[in-house]
């Protein structure tokens, strides 16, 4: 099963860490640490994936995806 991509770096304006997901917009969370910044991302899109059919959103399938090194 596909599931959405996950993009965890250090924000430098932010002074920590940060999660996003490409593929739900708006979709992000912060954190102290790159675990911390993941483990609230999640909960993030569990809210966003439960709340979209409220706001009348689509849910999009999984379609972001990092390049291959190799």
């Amino acid at each position: 099963m596909a599931d959405y991509h996950i993009n965890v770096f250090w924000s430098e304006g932010d002074g920590c860490y940060v999660a996003d997901i490409p593929d739900l917009v708006f979709c992000s969370a912060f954190g102290e640490t790159p675990e911390e910044a993941l483990r609230q991302v999640l909960i993030a899109k569990q809210a966003w994936l439960e709340s979209a059919p409220e706001r009348g959103d689509p849910i999009p399938e999984p379609r972001s995806r990092p390049a291959h090194a190799g």
